[in-house]
Order: structure tokens, then sequence, then C-alpha cells
């Protein structure tokens, strides 16, 4: 059993490079470092931007002046600018570059003394360009890979992925903690060749250059491609197939990298540390509880039976933390894939969520523009429509916080309505991508990371979710947190 006292003292003085570094779980797991940890050595932040002084401004912008760091600005005072100076180094890089785009003096510098590396970049969006998302979740972690091979002093290396990168696990109840095989599809009807992918991506592009498409023609058909190839192979959208992909990459070019695999579901705020309550834009769930908040959805389109697979974002942290403590201690653990989630010791299912909403803000209305409170109906779940209620949903229901619909209502649709009816087209695409999710069937086995968990027991390293009482963090922590995080500082959302 590790005691808090040894992680501490592994991350003394320890250098760490993190991509991705303005996401939201990326800034959470940065703050606990230099909070928890004020003698690490060095946290380098690799950014996106056109040079260092670009890279510099987006971490004052985007990081340090978040309000997530206002407990460790308290804490140092005065100090807190010097403090992050001489600890955080932000870098212009990216991950879809080989050498991560890294200036040749730069990278010397800094191969020679990183010893943890923390690959958190990504594009998250559903229906994201296959070109970027090829570039960015798959090429990115091939990247980042050998990167790490030319850190002689690397202990770890840490990639987020997601829970998700099981698809829609149709046929299995459980979803184990395994890395994915080379080739390996969902529906085996062929091998995966990653490099043919990339050809035949790099020909598509090449074919709408060619016919001279505007830019937003570009990024329609792109995203189409990347549906069509995910969906050929057995993924419901190009982020997870993409993610998948960078996941066979790393595991079977690791060689001699300690590799360790995250797999957090469905991330929300932080039921602790810093603070509680804190988020950073609207995660899945929270679309619901945002739109029936303003009074703009009562009728919601879903499974009251799902088990969602949330977790709070600083028990993420805190299992990556472990995580990268017991890796870099003993290198020669064979397993190495952790989920990050609670849908299978302390399940909450969606129509849980939905009753909190309900109660939360029948005691706590929202206002609207003109200062009253804003009375909110119960929420209904519909599964299966007729055509009636198709009217009610494209023209009363907002498309912007319809989630989702059943098989059964996209042929209904399809039957009588025009397929060039943009709205329609648009309603279909919003339903197909979030389908996969909220009518999601199997539970996430965590028993890698129940075992890293009790093998830790570091203090202020929490991440079990048995230990998460649902009805005190949705009522007292999230919901509130939502809020006062995004609603109020972003109405319009």
């Amino acid at each position: 059993m590790m005691e808090f006292e040894s992680a501490q003292q592994f991350l003394k003085g320890k250098t760490i490079l993190v991509t991705g570094a303005t996401g939201f779980l990326a800034k959470v797991f940065i703050e606990k470092l230099l909070r928890t940890q004020p003698d690490l050595k060095k946290l380098y932040l690799l950014l996106r931007a056109s040079d260092s002084n670009a890279a510099t401004q987006r971490l004052h912008d985007e990081i340090m002046g978040k309000e997530l760091f206002r407990v460790l600005r308290d804490k140092m005072g005065a100090d807190f600018d010097s403090f992050m100076s001489e600890k955080v180094k932000a870098i212009a890089g990216d991950v879809s570059l080989v050498n991560l785009g890294l200036d040749e003096n730069v990278r010397n510098k800094i191969t020679e003394e990183i010893d943890v590396i923390v690959n958190s970049a990504a594009t998250t969006k559903f229906d994201e360009r296959f070109d970027l998302a090829l570039s960015i979740n798959t090429m990115g972690a091939l990247h980042i890979l050998n990167f790490a091979k030319s850190c002689p002093k690397i202990q770890a290396f840490l990639h987020v992925s997601t829970a998700y990168v099981c698809g829609e696990a149709t046929n299995e109840k459980v979803v184990k903690e395994e890395p994915i095989k080379m080739g390996q599809t969902i529906k085996g009807n062929s091998k995966l060749d990653i490099q043919s992918e990339k050809e035949l991506m790099e020909k598509r592009m090449k074919k709408l250059e060619a016919e001279n498409v505007g830019e937003k023609a570009m990024t329609s058909a792109m995203s189409d491609y990347g549906m069509e190839r995910a969906n050929f192979y057995g993924w419901p959208n190009p982020y997870v197939f993409t993610k998948a992909m960078g996941e066979m990459i790393l595991s079977t070019y690791k060689d001699n990298v300690p590799l360790i695999i995250i797999r957090p579901s469905v991330i929300t705020s932080t039921i602790k540390e810093p603070f509680r309550g804190w988020i950073e834009g609207f995660r899945t769930i929270d679309s619901i509880i945002g739109g029936h908040g303003k009074g703009t959805i009562s009728n919601f389109l879903g499974d009251p039976t799902t088990i969602m697979g949330v977790i709070p974002v600083d028990m993420v942290t805190n299992c990556m933390v472990a995580a990268t403590v017991i890796h870099s201690i003993n290198q020669d653990l064979e397993n190495f894939v952790y989920h990050v989630c609670s849908s299978s010791r302390n399940p909450i299912r969606l129509s849980n969520v939905c009753e909190f909403s309900n109660l939360y803000f029948s005691k706590n209305p929202l206002t609207n523009k003109t200062g009253s409170p804003i009375t909110i109906s119960k929420l209904r779940f519909l599964s299966d429509l007729d055509f009636q209620t198709l009217l009610i949903i494209q023209y009363v229901l907002p498309l912007k916080v319809l989630n989702l619909v059943s098989n059964a209502f996209f042929h209904v649709f399809e039957d009588w309505y025009s397929i060039d009816d943009k709205r329609v087209q648009l309603l279909i695409r919003m339903a197909k991508l979030f389908k996969p999710y909220l009518f999601f069937k199997a539970v996430f086995d965590d028993t890698n990371t129940q075992k890293l968990s009790m093998i830790t027991k570091m203090e202020n390293v929490e991440f079990d979710p048995k230990s998460i009482d649902w009805t005190d963090y949705m009522m007292n922590v999230h919901i509130p947190g939502l809020v006062k995080f995004v609603i109020k500082l972003f109405p319009k959302l």
C-alpha cells in the first residue's frame, strides 16, 4: 500500500509534459499537480499557437485566468504569478505534426528533462471532419508516442482516451478493461488498416479539392465521410473511431514506453477539489439539465433505464495521478487500461438524472430576461414515436436541445418528410449522433481501476465511485455548479 507521502515524493522534482492543456480535464489535472506538489520541477504545456508568445498568451487566458485556480491563487497570494512563471512553461506545438511541430532547439532541450507525458489532446466533436479527427486522435497518438521514445528519462506515458471506444456495445453486457488489438473492428466484417484509412482520406480530400468545393462544403463532406468510415467498421462516429485507432497504435508500438490508458466515461463537475461544482461548458448530460432548467425542453428522447457512467472530473484526475505513480514505480505491470466511471459499482440511470433536474429546478427556478422565475414541466421520456409526436418535436421543441430518437423514429420521419428539408436532416443527424450514448446497453468493468484504488490509498487521491452520494452530488454540487459556471456566465448556451 502506497502512502500519500511517497506519491508526493515521487512527483517532487519531476518534469511533466501535458498536451491538450486547455481542455476541461487537463486543466483540473494541472491545477491538482501544482496545488498538491508545488515542488514539481516543471510543467511543460503543449499548446497550438503560432509562436511561444502566442502560446504564453493562451496559457494566461485559457488556463491560469480560470476560476479553477482561485484556491491555488489564494494559497500563494502575491507569489502566485512568480510561482506559475517558474513552474509552468507554455510551448508552441501541435500533436498532429511529426515531432509535435516543435522547434528543434526546444525539442532537444525538453526531451532530456521529461519524466512523465500526459496526452490529453483530442478533438471530441462526434461529427468532426475525418481528416482532423484522424490527424489529432490517431496520428497525434503516434507522434506523441514517438516523442516519448526519444525521452531517455521517461517513467510514464499516460494517454487519455474514452470508455466509448467500445462502440455501442450492443452485444456485450460488460465492457472489459482490455487493449484494442491492431486491426480489430466491432462488426468484424473486415480487418482495419490504419494506413489505408489515412490514404483513403487523403484521396477523398484531393478529389474534393480538385472539384474546388468551398470550405463549408468540404467540412460537411469530410464529416460525412468520417461517419461513413466509422459506421463501416461498427463505431458510431469519427470521434470514438479515431480514438480507438489511436489506442491500437499505442498498444501495438509502445515497445518499452511505460504506457497507461485512462478511459473516462461521462465526465462532470468537481465533487471536491479544488472546490465543489466547478465545470466548464455543457458536458453530455448537461444539455438535458440546462435545457430543462431554461424551460425549453419537457419531452426527452431516450431510454430511462440507460446507466450513465457519470464520474466527477477530479476523480478522473486523481486516478491519473495514482496510475502515473504506480506505473512509474513498477513498469512491469501487465494491466495498463483503466475505466474511470461509475456504471459498474455505483450506477446512476438517465431517469435519475432527470428526476434530480425536476426536483432542483422546481425548488430553484432559473429566471427569464424579465427576472421572472421559469416554470418547468416534468421531463418525460419518448422512445417510440408516432407521426403526431414527430410534428410536435419538429415545430415545438428547439432542435438544439433535442438529443435522441429511436430507430423506429428514423423510418417514420423519412417516410413523411422530404429528406431535402434541412431541418429534417439536422434532426436526424443529431439523433444519430447521441443515440449510442443515451441508449447505451452495457456497463464498464472497472476491476483494474478498483485494484489501483485499493493499492494506493493515497490521501486526497480518491477515485472510488462508491463514495459518491448521487443525491448530494447532483442536488448540491453538480447542478448548482452548472448554473453558476455555465448557464449564468453564458446565458445564450
